[in-house]
């Protein structure tokens, strides 16, 4: 944009205002394209970092159902063991540890994450 002329003004003098004009252009739409490429950067971080935080909540989401399968398990055993318990019987003869617990971890003191969430 070019700033308006006057009569009496030399053409020399108008080429140097011009292209003093030109060059303050020119470095504010550098500044400009350096400021959105950085915010272009800044966004692709962000949104790479929003999508790690969505993997890592998706398998902590799996673990934790896993533990629910597990403690849903163990609460089954132990209510039987109770009631067998209860009414004097003992515990019962046709309950298979192996078998209620074959797809899951053994509880042991080796397992952290069982032991981590217990009250205590």
């Amino acid at each position: 944009m070019s700033p308006p002329r006057h009569e009496g003004r030399g053409k020399k003098k108008l080429l140097e205002v011009e292209s003093s004009d030109d060059d303050e252009y020119r470095k504010k739409r550098d500044r400009n394209n350096l400021a959105v490429k950085k915010s272009r950067v800044k966004s692709r971080m962000r949104t790479q970092e929003t999508m790690e935080r969505v993997e890592q909540l998706k398998r902590e989401n799996d673990q934790l159902e896993e533990k629910i399968k597990l403690l849903s398990k163990e609460l089954g055993f132990l209510k039987e063991l109770f009631i067998a318990h209860a009414g004097n019987s003992g515990v019962p003869q046709n309950v298979d540890l192996n078998t209620m617990f074959a797809d899951n971890e053994p509880i042991t003191d080796k397992n952290p994450d069982f032991f981590s969430s217990s009250p205590g």
